[in-house]
């Protein structure tokens, strides 16, 4: 079993992080779906685990993070990508498109700053809201568990 913590939409605000961390104390890895990937630097200190992270809309031409981060993880196919290319403040439907066209098990993606966990057929979406400037909700992670060929997601409020 691997669990697995998931941010976005940080911002700058590194006590976000030191909240999720709090909240989510023993995962086995941590995923960052951009702005600001560069914060993933707020996991230092608090986590020996591995942190990857994607770059978003707002981390400019600094960010040494790719748009597009692949991992496989107890098997499954994970893309994580911040979502601006695909328009996911007005829907996931480019973004599902891309990933079945990928064949990935589960996207993750950021962006619209506004939690869900959706199935489509098989795939498993997921928006771990953000921590940093939550949009008409609190601010927040995902706990992603991956057990057995078994995937499931839950959204964590971090206040």
């Amino acid at each position: 079993m691997k669990k697995i913590g998931v941010i976005s939409d940080t911002h700058g605000r590194g006590i976000m992080v030191n909240q999720a961390v709090k909240a989510l104390p023993d995962m086995d890895l941590w995923l960052h779906a951009g702005d600001n990937s560069q914060d993933i630097r707020f996991f230092e200190g608090l986590t020996t685990v591995p942190v990857v992270a994607a770059a978003g809309n707002c981390d400019g031409y600094h960010a040494t993070a790719k748009l597009d981060e692949f991992l496989t993880v107890e098997g499954k196919s994970i893309w994580l990508t911040h979502g601006h290319r695909y328009e996911v403040k007005y829907g996931t439907r480019e973004l599902i498109e891309k990933a079945n066209d990928l064949a990935v098990d589960i996207v993750i993606y950021g962006h619209s700053h506004i939690p869900d966990i959706t199935w489509e057929g098989d795939l498993l979406v997921l928006n771990p809201g953000s921590a940093g400037f939550p949009r008409g909700n609190v601010p927040t992670c995902a706990l992603l568990v991956i057990d057995q060929g078994k995937v499931a997601a839950q959204i964590i409020d971090i206040r």
